[in-house]
């Protein structure tokens, strides 16, 4: 596949019908001063998404006009951890762009699908194809009927996405790198290399991945690292989920370069690990009606947070309120700004004793 054609004949890069125009840095007309708010500007942020993905979800038709009980409604989604974080960092008022690799059957159907997002699609051509899921949500659990994973990228597509990733981050305030699912289609150097050569040219790096990726990248020292308790486990960074086995792992990675360690629990506190202080995020608990997607959600707030010049303490208030609230939500990675902003007010972040 020598390029990419989305439909309707518009190719590569996409961007909103009305892209927004205003020269970088500028303020947000009409924001209100607040501890999250930091210095008001609209933050661009670059998010890597090396496995963009379709769901496609069954659900029940209970309550729908003129349909019988064995009719489905059907929801077509564009999805995976890069497209998340993407979608919630919007949502908190940023210019995002998501590079990423886009092809085969799938591949523009989910770029076309980005665009009514407000997201700015900088994709490369991608021969293997986007993977899916189709997931059926009329029972107690959410059942996956078909998995259909994408395909490794190859040499030539892995080097078109590190060189598009890094001249658009070179443009962004903040660079978020995403992992791979499954892992195996971008090697784990890939993300250390990305994460050193944008840190080394003065861009800040906020990285959430796991396993060997999240290895490689604290190796290249990201501004803050986001893992989950089981994703620290998992890796074989510790020993266990207790919290003195997780913070001795953060302080070891923070020893070893990553400027800020975040550590998500759950519905316990996260912790937040620098080389001064270990403190813990606390917020009101939250009833889930789906659990999917608070990381995600926590990592684009860290990241907004950080492009509007706060510091990495209210950048963590703002990507818990974002997470907390994502978890109450019908669809990942969605949210209304001003709840997440009025409900970070609810958040603590308070010295470990």
């Amino acid at each position: 596949m020598d390029g990419f054609a989305a439909p309707l004949g518009a190719a590569f890069p996409l961007v909103p019908e009305n892209p927004p125009a205003r020269p970088h840095g500028a303020g947000t007309p009409g924001a209100a001063p607040d501890v999250v708010a930091g210095t008001q500007q609209r933050p661009r942020i670059c998010v890597l998404a090396p496995t963009p993905l379709l769901v496609v979800e069954i659900a029940e038709t209970e309550g729908l006009p003129d349909r019988t009980g064995r009719q489905a409604d059907v929801h077509m989604h564009p999805g995976g951890q890069g497209l998340w974080v993407a979608r919630m960092a919007v949502s908190l008022g940023a210019e995002v762009t998501v590079c990423g690799p886009f092809g085969g059957e799938i591949g523009p159907l989910v770029a076309q699908m980005l665009i009514t997002d407000k997201l700015t699609i900088h994709g490369v051509a991608y021969n293997g194809g986007n993977g899916a899921y189709v997931h059926d949500l009329r029972g107690e659990d959410r059942e996956t009927v078909a998995h259909m994973p994408p395909f490794s990228l190859n040499r030539h597509e892995l080097d078109d996405l590190y060189g598009t990733v890094l001249v658009d981050a070179l443009e962004a305030d903040v660079l978020v790198v995403t992992g791979a699912e499954p892992a195996d289609v971008v090697p784990a150097s890939f993300f250390g290399r990305i994460v050193r050569d944008l840190k080394q040219a003065g861009c800040t790096v906020v990285a959430d991945l796991s396993g060997e990726a999240a290895i490689s990248a604290a190796k290249a020292g990201p501004h803050v690292l986001k893992m989950s308790h089981e994703e620290v486990c998992a890796a074989g960074l510790a020993p266990d989920a207790e919290e003195a086995s997780l913070l001795a792992a953060a302080r070891k990675l923070v020893d070893r370069g990553v400027r800020a360690m975040v550590v998500s629990r759950a519905q316990e506190s996260s912790l937040l690990v620098t080389a001064e202080s270990v403190r813990l995020v606390e917020g009101p608990v939250m009833t889930p009606l789906d659990h999917r997607g608070a990381g995600d959600s926590m990592t684009a707030g860290l990241a907004v947070g950080l492009g509007r010049g706060l510091d990495i303490a209210d950048a963590a208030r703002l990507g818990a309120a974002a997470g907390a609230l994502n978890v109450t939500r019908r669809g990942l990675g969605t949210g209304r700004r001003d709840q997440i902003e009025r409900f970070a007010r609810r958040i603590t972040v308070r010295e470990s004793p």
